[in-house]
């Protein structure tokens, strides 16, 4: 449980830097971070293995990098789901969905979430 919490806040500060760089991301306050935060990490959770298997063979002929549009789905339905959440766009969507990938695995090899 500890170990679930403290993903849950290290990618709240993950979407938090990606809020302060991407321009186009705009959250409205802490609980919206907090929410946007939980329902990214529950579409990974439950619809991103659904959308990985239904597109699969463009993600192979693609060599994978069909999978950062993925993402950037992900994120986009994640802003339209929370109220307080918004993107201004797909590409921004896209950006952002880039960036978090990217700062939250960071943060979580920083702080070691794994081992815990």
């Amino acid at each position: 449980m500890t170990r679930l919490l403290l993903k849950w806040v290290v990618n709240s500060f993950a979407l938090f830097f990606v809020m302060k760089l991407v321009p186009g991301i705009r959250i409205d306050n802490f609980r919206d971070l907090l929410v946007g935060t939980l329902v990214i990490g529950l579409l990974n959770v439950f619809l991103r293995p659904i959308i990985l298997l239904l597109t699969l063979p463009v993600t192979v002929v693609t060599l994978g990098l069909f999978t950062l549009v993925i993402n950037g789905f992900i994120f986009y339905l994640a802003a339209h789901l929370v109220t307080g959440f918004h993107v201004s766009g797909f590409a921004t969507a896209f950006l952002a969905a880039l960036f978090f990938s990217l700062i939250s695995f960071l943060l979580n090899m920083l702080f070691r979430t794994d081992k815990i």
